[in-house]
């Protein structure tokens, strides 16, 4: 693709596009991947992603929406939403918050706590097989310029 595009047009710089072209490819087959996988845990991506959110926190395993919202990167009527879903399929629960009586806490249940770290482990065996072909060094190296990009992405959010 690269070579076409400067064959094309041999003045423009699309240089840009041998790192994040590539890059946006690698993230349409992670995604994928990550699919198949949460799909054998009967989760998809964005209720991984929450579950995860809310085993990070630690025991008791809760956050209040707002805190999901900021670690999710959704708007809270999508949240909100979600939140309804994890409850229904009974992976997570709301709860009072004892610092606030007008506010609530989302709880990882027992059940949602087990699916996610099966998933977790599963997905995790996954990706090691995925990078299985980089040396330690060399994906040490993609992981620190990884983060260097990612960097100023992260610091707007």
């Amino acid at each position: 693709m690269v070579a076409a595009w400067r064959r094309e047009l041999p003045d423009l710089d699309v240089s840009p596009f041998e790192v994040l072209s590539r890059v946006t490819r690698l993230a349409r087959h992670l995604d994928r991947a990550r699919r198949l996988v949460f799909a054998t845990h009967d989760l998809e991506s964005w209720e991984f992603d929450v579950l995860t959110a809310l085993r990070r926190a630690g025991t008791p395993y809760e956050l209040s929406p707002g805190r999901l919202l900021t670690q999710t990167l959704v708007t809270s009527g999508t949240m909100t939403n979600r939140i309804d879903r994890l409850a229904a399929k009974d992976l997570v629960e709301r709860r009072p918050d004892p610092a606030d009586r007008r506010g609530v806490r989302v709880r990882l249940t027992a059940k949602g706590r087990d699916r996610v770290d099966t998933a977790l482990a599963d997905l995790l065996a996954h990706e090691r097989e995925l990078l299985a072909g980089l040396p330690a060094a060399d994906r040490d190296q993609l992981a620190d310029l990884l983060r260097r990009l990612l960097g100023p992405f992260d610091e707007r959010s």
